[in-house]
């Protein structure tokens, strides 16, 4: 993940006193954890840097919370800490999820969805060696996500995107570890198991990709936890 301030999402909604932007604008401050970890959140406070009333922070934070990212305290509510068992069973939650639509997709997937991700592949591949982790991570989510769109399945869809907004500061961090070369060479080898109707083979490939020791994930909240308070 870049350690360039510029990267981080725009704390402002584009149109100011909408209720959708107040609600993007906090998440975006969530996922990135420009909330620290156990910080409070003032909704006076929030709504002022908002232009807004307290009505739509609250109504953002309250969705928040029930998406994970806040969780509420006697004192309101606070960005939930960077909790290793939590990401390790958010880790095997996506797991399970992928596996059941990559399943799905050897079923379901149309020619023209197959030829629509390989060309997909083929674009993110040109992506520079210099691209940002944010960048590597947002490819990485769009390829699954077009293998989700192959399962036909709206609700796993719909997990798998709750998922990765929970989880995608630790994969920043760990994107700069792994590096691209990798996760281009196991999405190849993937869309050719895709193609071929080797099912087994995708699989095996994608329990790979996606599987993260918990040694890893020790080192990436360690990591990111030292980005959060530079």
């Amino acid at each position: 993940m870049s350690s360039s301030k510029s990267t981080k999402p725009d704390a402002k909604p584009s149109q100011r006193g909408r209720g959708a932007d107040v609600f993007t604008a906090l998440r975006n401050m969530a996922i990135s954890y420009q909330m620290k970890p156990g910080e409070r959140l003032n909704e006076l406070e929030l709504a002022a840097q908002f232009g807004v009333s307290r009505t739509p922070v609250r109504e953002a934070l309250t969705r928040l919370a029930s998406e994970g990212l806040l969780m509420e305290s006697t004192r309101g509510y606070v960005r939930k800490p960077l909790d290793i068992q939590e990401m390790a069973d958010l880790y095997e939650a996506r797991m399970a999820i992928e596996r059941e639509c990559l399943r799905l997709a050897f079923e379901r997937a149309s020619e023209q969805q197959l030829q629509d991700i390989s060309e997909f592949l083929t674009a993110s591949m040109a992506t520079p060696a210099t691209a940002s982790s944010e960048k590597l991570v947002e490819l990485d989510e769009g390829f699954h996500l077009r293998i989700a769109d192959m399962a036909r399945n709206a609700e796993l869809k719909r997990m798998l995107i709750s998922l990765n907004e929970r989880l995608r500061f630790i994969r920043w961090i760990d994107m700069e570890n792994v590096g691209r070369e990798s996760t281009q060479q196991e999405h190849s080898q993937i869309v050719d198991a895709l193609i071929k109707r080797d099912q087994e083979s995708a699989q095996a490939v994608l329990t790979q990709h996606i599987g993260s020791r918990r040694e890893r994930i020790v080192a990436s909240i360690t990591q990111g936890l030292a980005r959060i308070y530079l």
